[in-house]
Formats: C-alpha cells, structure tokens, sequence
C-alpha cells in the first residue's frame, strides 16, 4: 500500500481539513504514517496568520523535502493561498495547492500529472469567488479523542490587520443537516464529543436560508441530542449573543466553555483594528457568561503591539483582562501582514516593546489560569478520558466540559470514556484527580 503523512501547522479549522484530506486518502487504500521517511507523497498543510507561522510553514516544508526524498511534495493551506511565489523558490515542491482546491488533493496526485520543469504545478485559484461551503467528510482519527467538524469557512470582517479573508475567502456555512449528519457519524463510531469550528463561527448560518444562524444550530442540536458534548471553537463577542449565551447556560450538551477573541482592550486600537465593539460591550458579555455560568471556562486572544498601541493602550488591556474573571489567554505578538492595510499604518510598536509586552501579558494569563484551577479544588468534575496517555507522566488525561486538563490513574480500559473525577491538587502547575466513577 502506498503511504502519505501530512503536516499540519495553524488553526482548529486546518487541522479539521488534514483530517478530510487524510479520509480521502485512507478510502482509497493509502496508508497514513507518522515516519515521513517512508511516506510516498507528503503534505504540507501551512498557516498565514502570522509572520512567525509563514516562517514555521516554509521550515516544515523544507524539512519534509530532507525526510522524504522520493516522495512527492505537496504545499498547501493559507500560505500557498497568498504566497504561492514564495513556495515556488523552495526546490523540492511538487504541488502548490490553494485553499479552493485543498480537498481535490488525492483526486489530482492520481492524475499523475507532474511538472516538466523543475517548478512546481500551481493549483490555486481565486478564493474570493468561493461562496458555498465544500462538503467534507467528517474523518475519524484514532489520535484525537474530541475530533472537529469544520461547520464554516471563510471571513467576511476584513479586520484591519488580518490576512484570513484573502487565504479563505468569504463565510460560507455547512447546511444544517449535514452539519448534524457529520456529529452523528462521529457519535456512531464512538466518539462523545465534537468541536464544531470554523475561522468565524459566530457568521454560521448567515449565507444561508433565512433563520439559519448558530443559535438555530443549537437549538437543533439541542432537541436532538445527536452526541453527549458539543464544545464550540472561537466566537466573536458581537456574535456570543445573549440567546447563545443561555442555551449553553440551560444545556447538558454544550460544554461551559467559551473562547472569544478581544485583541485590545483600548477602544480608540479597537477602532483602528476594525472591531465592531468597545471594551464596555466585552467587559458586559464576559460578566453575564460568569453570571450564568459560574464554572465555565473563558478563554481570550489578545493581539499585542499593534500599530499606534502606546503605553496607554497597553496598560488599558492589561488592566481589563485583570480585573475580569478570564480562565486563560493565547497571546499573539503583532507581525505586519502583506495586503492588508495595517501593514502601511505609521506609529508601529518596536519589536523589543512587543515582546516585553507580550511577556507581561502571557505572565497575567498564566496567573488567570491558576487562578480558575485553584477553585476547583476538592470538587467533581466530569471529564472525557483521552486516547493516548501523557508521554511526559505516562498518567491518563481528561478534559472536562470547562476545559480543566485532568491527570489522574487509571486503567487503558477507561480510555475515551465519560467519568466523574474528584480534583485534589495542583502540581507543576497541573491539574490531578482521583476517578470517583464511570459513567
């Protein structure tokens, strides 16, 4: 059998893609394998997002060339969308694939189609044409115990400093039944939960018939009950309606765990940035899912050192993620993007300050983080078991509905089940349980 391995660097969302890829792969008899010396083609699936990620994705590139040298190479993802001339100075590129063709992938390697030239074959067409949603087939991936559906792609925000709309193209949504076709195929081959994502979750819906939105989606999931967890990805605050709010709030189902982007909290950056809210509207919404839900897990992004961001400005986001009762924090340094039009913005932060700045706020985050731990010891949580135990303490690990990471002892046979579990310490800043019973 002939054997692939792909590379996955970036989001939720492009890791839901390999898995696609992956599944057309493994139907047409290829094999998958995690040593890349053995693999016959290996893919690349890349990220944009920062400059940093453009930097790691060709080095992943270059270094799946080195491990496999008779194989065929292909690169695709966000940065192949926008920077395909840059992959082409790589030798050893095969395909260059954009993000409209990523799921013709294995259709196109049995084409057998190859360069005559030493330069690659470029597949990548215009993104912005795109406006329905490519059908995927939810892959099942024995690594992952919580596995994600991507439910939407693209961006229709266009905020001033990110380059997704121009990799991904405009929000277009899975229709409905497919998206509850998709949980309940992952239900049948026993998985109990799912991470619905998309690169902007909250716009779900919105190209579709009228009433169709993610609170449509959740109720329907809701009624039905297709799967035991449904975890949602990163939210927009406009878009964490109050409706949403209370129906993870009033449900079973729904894990008490939200993840919202803030980028700054200085209204005049927020401004700047292209953000539709002010630092008031988020500091209400995080207040009300703490209101309802005392338990549940918020996590935030935070973009520092954006341009015009002075002293000020930081000190404000500093100062409002400290006082607010935030679970943890993914902090993301500034990098200009190309094309998009705080790339040209004057008043531009000095790398040193961005990097001080992004240390202070990793350490505030940090702290944030103990800080939702300590309150939760002594008490039962509920956890999902993962496949695969820690490497580091070889101890079983569980996530819980509010995304507590759980190390605990147990047996191979509770691998990816449902248990109840009693934590009772924190150690090297970990969380550790006693299992009380299986559900």
């Amino acid at each position: 059998m002939p054997k692939f391995s792909i590379i996955t660097l970036g989001c939720k969302v492009n890791q839901a893609e390999s898995d696609c890829i992956a599944h057309n792969f493994t139907a047409s008899e290829w094999f998958p394998t995690q040593n890349r010396e053995q693999a016959d083609v290996c893919i690349v699936n890349t990220c944009a997002v920062t400059q940093k990620a453009c930097t790691q994705s060709r080095q992943a590139v270059r270094k799946a060339i080195r491990s496999n040298p008779n194989a065929q190479i292909v690169v695709t993802g966000c940065y192949a969308q926008t920077a395909p001339h840059e992959i082409n100075q790589i030798n050893g590129v095969n395909y260059i694939v954009g993000q409209g063709e990523k799921h013709t992938i294995k259709q196109r390697l049995q084409t057998g189609a190859v360069s005559p030239t030493d330069d690659p074959i470029t597949i990548c067409g215009d993104i912005s044409e795109k406006r329905t949603f490519e059908p995927a087939k939810p892959a099942a991936q024995a690594r992952r115990t919580r596995p994600f559906l991507k439910i939407q792609d693209g961006c229709d925000a266009f905020c001033t400093y990110c380059i997704v709309p121009y990799a991904r193209g405009r929000s277009r949504s899975m229709i409905l039944e497919d998206v509850m076709e998709g949980i309940r195929q992952l239900a049948a081959v026993g998985y109990h939960e799912v991470v619905l994502t998309g690169i902007h979750l909250g716009a779900y819906g919105k190209d579709l018939s009228a009433g169709s939105n993610l609170s449509a989606l959740l109720h329907r999931i809701e009624n039905s009950k297709p799967i035991e967890r449904v975890r949602l990805s990163s939210i927009e605050p406009m878009e964490l309606t109050d409706e949403i709010v209370k129906q993870v709030a009033d449900s079973d189902v729904f894990c008490r765990h939200f993840h919202i982007p803030l980028q700054s909290a200085d209204d005049r950056i927020l401004k700047r940035m292209g953000r539709p809210y002010s630092c008031k509207t988020f500091n209400d919404l995080i207040l009300r899912i703490r209101d309802l839900m005392p338990d549940a897990a918020i996590g935030v992004d935070i973009l520092v050192g954006f341009p015009g961001e002075n002293q000020t400005a930081f000190e404000n986001t500093y100062a409002l993620i400290e006082q607010l009762p935030i679970s943890y924090l993914h902090v993301f340094p500034y990098s200009p993007r190309p094309g998009t039009p705080a790339s040209g913005f004057p008043d531009k932060v000095r790398s040193e300050v961005i990097q001080e700045r992004s240390e202070q706020i990793r350490r505030l985050g940090n702290k944030k983080r103990m800080e939702f731990y300590r309150s939760f010891i002594g008490k039962p949580v509920g956890l999902l078991i993962e496949t695969q135990r820690d490497r580091k303490t070889g101890l079983l690990k569980g996530i819980s509905s509010n995304y507590l990471p759980v190390f605990l002892e147990g047996g191979d046979d509770q691998k990816n089940q449902m248990v109840d579990v009693k934590i009772e310490k924190i150690a090297d800043n970990q969380l550790f349980g006693m299992i009380l019973v299986e559900r």
